[in-house]
């Protein structure tokens, strides 16, 4: 893990240092680009040094269909052979499971990532049809960094307000382009580097078992194959909810690349802190404090869902943990206040993004496309034979834990008690009394009364900690009610990002407790029936890319940067709101982006679509409404010409033209307006 933290480390220190260069700055510089690189390779050699990550006992979790020990006496191994081996580095990489699912991996990042944006002839194109719009905004906010544009920035895709995106994997690649590293060797090469670093992540925290859960990922939905006989992406389909997490996530979501080996690292790191035999002689844990503080406080800026995701688990921690744990998790939670606080500030637009957070109990089971006739059919489509087996190890945990008396924990249950109080009086002060939250009320006073009468009888329990099993489980099923309870983005689907940590907690504890105690056959039959639709479904995305979707025309891309290079890099355009428009793929700031990216921001931008259509038809008081959406130059290319037929263009007549090609014109309002 030395590497893993070392290479997390780099990419963190260096976009957070670009981050504070540029706004110290005024925006970023191939000088200031070259510091920030330079102190986060400087951290990443500490964040080396400092790591421990000597030979432990850990529970097994190397193969997804399990290692049959052999004995003398033929008999099934033990509960304690199956909870542990030797885990030294040549045994940890030896086995044939790991090596099949390190091939997969390979196969699924090559093509993913090698592919990603690509030159074809005189067209850039991508392979990933999910990725046409999120590419390109990726695109639009890393040129736009490489611009020089003041941080934090205006958001280039709307003109009422700052960027309200996580952008810290992004601004990081544009400290890449600033040193001269071309733009799609950053991609691929962060890309590439990301899938290597999450499959080593899964694999420390998870397993091979939890490797092959994040690629293979799935329900029923890739059965339809046996009828069909095709391989396609059937968990693509509008349908089903529950896609694949490699494809529809990894791929698009450029955030969870840093995100998920981030947060796995820091999972692995508590664990092992925590829980493992050997963690009261590491008083400081695996990782340096420094390096567990950085990666946490500053997650917002990658990616705000595994930042709550990461803080739900400390809480549960701190419930579930002893005195040493509470403080461990009161210490960095309180240093990780202020610079977290910054960082939701920057992403949120200084909080007015908070309103995306709404009560709305159901997640996407009304949804008109992806909702199902029950409830039962809802999961048992999307998640197989997955959702009984997770509610039979809950189950199992929590009974195994009931007969130890491993059960009871007082700051646990108060805190359940507490929060269930909680929801149902703001939901009953909200709606007024209604018979849901008046159950939850009551349910709520009901806990409260219980584990008072369980204190006054069996006393506190400050320093008794849980087993480790309780204590991630109890985290995972806090996430999924979260999710599944509010609405964390405007498009229901976006919870997953939420979502997908519970399913990341649930991994190892399903293989350890549950699978690897089933005789060998088992555990075939099991691991085929859970993965072989995620299966069928990443090779028939990773198919569905040949020969590839035009993304736009490079002559016309290159045309309209050499138009646009002398104008200020802070003037925002008027133009048509599309994703692969040249302006957005340059880094240029216009009046509205794509209403795609707009809506699931949060953004309630109907009154500026109309201004802009008044202005772009030419209609009368188009100046006003070019001056009411701070517009500096009109583009009149081909989208526009297409989208906007009927247009009087008066612009023609009373304004500068300032570049012109076959791909159109750009004309500047200033002198007229001036």
């Amino acid at each position: 893990m030395k590497w893993l933290s070392a290479g997390l480390i780099f990419v963190n220190l260096s976009a957070v240092c670009g981050l504070l260069l540029g706004m110290a700055g005024n925006g970023l510089t191939r000088l200031s680009a070259l510091l920030a690189l330079i102190s986060g390779a400087a951290f990443a050699v500490a964040a080396y040094l400092g790591t421990f990550d000597a030979v432990i006992r850990e529970p097994v979790a190397n193969s997804p269909v399990g290692e049959q020990k052999s004995t003398e006496s033929g008999q099934r191994q033990t509960d304690a052979d199956a909870q542990e081996q030797v885990s030294s580095p040549l045994w940890r990489y030896r086995h044939i499971w790991f090596w099949a699912m390190a091939i997969w991996f390979a196969v699924f990042a090559v093509r993913s990532f090698c592919w990603l944006l690509y030159i074809d002839g005189n067209e850039l194109k991508i392979q990933s049809p999910y990725n046409l719009g999120d590419l390109s905004l990726h695109i639009t906010l890393i040129r736009n960094f490489v611009n020089g544009i003041a941080l934090w920035p205006d958001s280039p895709i709307y003109v009422f307000g700052k960027l309200r995106y996580p952008a810290g994997i992004d601004l990081f690649n544009a400290l890449l382009c600033l040193v001269h590293i071309d733009l799609i060797r950053g991609l691929v090469w962060t890309g590439l580097i990301a899938s290597l670093a999450t499959f080593y992540a899964f694999f420390r925290w998870a397993g091979t078992f939890g490797v092959a859960g994040f690629l293979f990922n799935g329900g029923a939905a890739g059965f339809k194959f046996f009828k069909t006989l095709k391989f396609l992406d059937y968990q693509g389909e509008k349908t089903i909810a529950w896609k694949s997490i490699a494809l529809t996530m990894f791929v698009t979501q450029r955030g969870l690349l840093y995100a998920i080996p981030a947060g796995l690292l820091l999972l692995w790191h508590w664990r092992a802190k925590f829980f493992r035999e050997n963690a009261q002689d590491r008083h400081s844990g695996p990782l340096p404090f420094w390096v567990e503080l950085s990666l946490y406080a500053s997650m917002p800026l990658f990616h705000v869902h595994t930042f709550i995701a990461l803080s739900a688990v400390l809480v549960s921690l701190f419930v579930c943990g002893d005195s040493a744990i509470r403080k461990h998790v009161a210490i960095l939670m309180g240093a990780a206040l202020l610079p977290a606080t910054f960082f939701v500030a920057l992403v949120s637009d200084n909080f007015h993004a908070s309103s995306m957070v709404q009560w709305d109990p159901g997640w996407v089971l009304h949804d008109h496309d992806m909702g199902r006739g029950s409830w039962l059919e809802f999961w048992l489509v999307n998640f197989g034979l997955w959702f009984p087996l997770i509610l039979v190890l809950l189950a199992m945990c929590g009974l195994r834990a009931y007969k130890s008396g491993d059960y009871w924990k007082f700051e646990l249950f108060a805190t359940i008690a507490a929060l269930t109080f909680g929801l149902a009086f703001w939901r009953i002060a909200v709606s007024g009394p209604k018979w849901q939250p008046d159950v939850f009320l009551a349910l709520g006073l009901s806990l409260l009364a219980w584990f008072v009468w369980h204190v006054r009888h069996g006393g506190p329990t400050w320093n008794k900690k849980l087993p480790e099993e309780i204590t991630f489980l109890t985290a995972a099923i806090a996430i999924f009610l979260a999710g599944m309870l509010f609405e964390f983005a405007e498009w229901g689907w976006d919870n997953l990002k939420l979502m997908i940590w519970g399913y990341f907690l649930v991994l190892p504890f399903l293989w350890r407790d549950l699978i690897a105690r089933w005789d060998f056959p088992e555990r075939v039959a099991l691991c085929i029936v859970l993965f072989s639709s995620g299966l069928i479904s990443l090779l028939g995305g990773l198919a569905a890319g040949h020969p590839g979707f035009e993304l736009i025309d490079r002559a016309r891309l290159d045309a309209v940067g050499l138009a646009v290079r002398a104008l200020p890099v802070e003037a925002r355009f008027a133009a048509y709101p599309t994703y692969n428009h040249p302006l957005l793929l340059q880094g240029r700031k216009v009046v509205l982006g794509y209403p795609g990216h707009l809506w699931t921001e949060g953004i309630n931008y109907d009154n500026e679509s109309a201004l802009l259509s008044t202005l772009m038809r030419g209609d009368s008081g188009w100046r006003e409404a070019a001056q009411a959406l701070r517009v500096r130059y009109i583009f009149w290319g081909q989208d526009e010409m297409t989208n906007y037929p009927s247009s009087s263009r008066p612009w023609e007549i009373t304004t500068q033209r300032v570049g012109s090609g076959d791909w159109g014109a750009i004309y500047d309002l200033l002198p007229t307006n001036g």
